[in-house]
């Protein structure tokens, strides 16, 4: 659900990288709960592997909004250079009062206007931050279930007793034919 509301949100932003990181992230959850339900651990291997590479993505974010090591949250990365568009937070964050300006002055431009946004109780890039971060936790506690469960199920596989099956020492003893007897022909 977290993932739905980020989703919409970088929709809303059309923040692309986002948009794509997450609807890829909502499928292999769903990958995972498929996994979990119908017992398959290389599902939720995957996810858990996923749950890693989705921790990394939002400590990139973290650290792209909060211009971490030469990343600008003003560059225009996370929208692949197509547009000037920022996190949707930007304008409409809690408490933010967007005033308008034409600018009549500039050629060409008479339909835009320029947005200034003043008051905001929280700063957009913190809220991004937060997010992420949100995302980081409900990984983390995937991850740890994720592994729980593939533990479990790799233990039933292992517990499951065939008759006559793999032990050394079975509790079902089966007699066999000699060997000569499987390998003679058989004539009419």
């Amino acid at each position: 659900l977290t993932a739905l509301e980020r989703q919409v949100f970088d929709f809303l932003g059309y923040q692309w990288a986002p948009i794509l990181a997450n609807f890829l992230h909502i499928i292999i959850v769903i990958l995972g709960l498929f996994g979990t339900i119908q017992y398959r651990p290389r599902y939720i291997v995957v996810y858990a592997i996923w749950t890693a590479i989705w921790v990394t993505w939002n400590i990139f974010i973290i650290c792209f909004y909060l211009e971490v090591g030469g990343l600008s949250k003003d560059s225009e990365l996370l929208t692949f250079n197509i547009s000037r568009h920022q996190s949707w937070w930007s304008e409409n964050g809690p408490g933010c009062v967007r005033k308008e300006a034409s600018m009549s002055g500039i050629k060409g431009l008479e339909s835009h206007s320029y947005i200034s946004v003043v008051g905001c109780a929280l700063e957009y890039h913190y809220i991004e931050v937060v997010h992420s971060s949100f995302q980081i936790l409900i990984a983390l506690v995937g991850f740890v279930y994720a592994c729980y469960v593939v533990s479990v199920f790799t233990e039933e596989e292992d517990s499951f007793d065939f008759i006559g099956g793999f032990d050394p020492f079975p509790l079902y003893h089966v007699n066999e034919k000699p060997t000569n007897l499987l390998f003679k022909q058989t004539y009419l």
